[in-house]
């Protein structure tokens, strides 16, 4: 018999999961003992916690309601009845959803994830790289990264770097086409676009003094950043790139910076958080990997 800290320990992993089964393998133990323990907990409550279908649960308003109240008792529950010992495991269990920008994400946020997946199995890392902004609260979002500007009293924030941006060709195109010496020269080189997937424009070129410029009729498009690179890198044409897209490239000669005198202020980057009360262990452990993850790649940065 489960007593009923298990009960409520099921259901808030549960509540993260995308269905019973899959909350069975988190727990180690089989379906029917999920959906025992749930039924149990309906009828404490007299109310229902998820709505069932053949393929998968969704949690009901009032059991939203209630998992962050469950979940911060039994943190405290657990703290209450934790060894003395500073190095007692802590039990961190469920999935945490991240959203990050995709090269962003791919070079410097998923290192730091696979790493807390490697030390914590019981964390289910659940990633969406996607240049569009995230809508936090509906996507059920715990942590993100974003670039740019941001003002949103609704989140946690916190500030982890900045990236610069530059004007990139390779040494192959400089001889083909020569070098631009003003902003103005672009226009009749060849260019890349990158498309903003929520327009379904090209992103502008920014620069300093707040200019900004299209250089079109660009002779490569595309929608993803890493792609672009690789086509400055093959010597197709000028791009804009940020600057983790194309350090690497700059040290070993690949790639030339030109118009370093037009480049605009560099995009501070951000991770941030829902504020939704108490916040899980897993999500904090995760939010503070990513944290210290961009940091470093900015100390770094710095140095060179």
């Amino acid at each position: 018999m489960l007593n009923p800290q298990d009960r409520l320990k099921i259901f808030c992993v549960a509540a993260e999961a995308d269905s019973f089964r899959e909350a069975a393998m988190l727990l180690g133990m089989s379906p029917q003992g999920v959906t025992r323990a749930i039924q149990e907990l309906e009828a404490h409550y007299g109310e229902l916690l998820f709505h069932r279908t053949t393929r998968r649960v969704n949690i009901t308003e009032f059991g939203a309601e209630l998992a962050p109240r469950v979940r911060a008792s039994l943190e405290q529950m657990e703290a209450v009845l934790s060894p003395a010992s500073p190095q007692a495991p802590a039990e961190l269990v469920g999935r945490v959803r991240i959203t990050a920008p995709r090269s962003l994400g791919r070079l410097q946020v998923l290192p730091a994830l696979n790493e807390v997946a490697r030390l914590h199995p019981g964390i289910v890392i659940d990633i969406r790289l996607s240049d569009e902004l995230a809508d936090v609260v509906d996507g059920q979002i715990d942590v993100g990264v974003r670039m740019g500007l941001f003002k949103d009293n609704r989140f946690v924030v916190r500030k982890v770097g900045s990236v610069g941006f530059g004007v990139y060709g390779s040494q192959d195109l400089i001889k083909r086409c020569g070098t631009p010496q003003q902003i103005s020269d672009l226009s009749a080189l060849p260019t890349t676009g990158l498309i903003d997937h929520s327009t379904g424009r090209p992103w502008s070129w920014f620069f300093s003094k707040e200019r900004r410029m299209l250089p079109e009729p660009f002779a490569f498009v595309t929608d993803d950043p890493e792609a672009e690179c690789d086509a400055v890198l093959s010597g197709v044409a000028y791009g804009q790139l940020p600057d983790y897209l194309a350090e690497q490239h700059v040290n070993s000669k690949s790639l030339v910076r030109v118009l370093e005198a037009d480049a605009c202020a560099p995009w501070d980057i951000y991770v941030y958080r829902p504020q939704r009360g108490p916040v899980p262990k897993r999500v904090r452990l995760v939010f503070d990997a990513i944290v210290d993850a961009l940091k470093q790649h900015e100390a770094i940065l710095t140095k060179t």
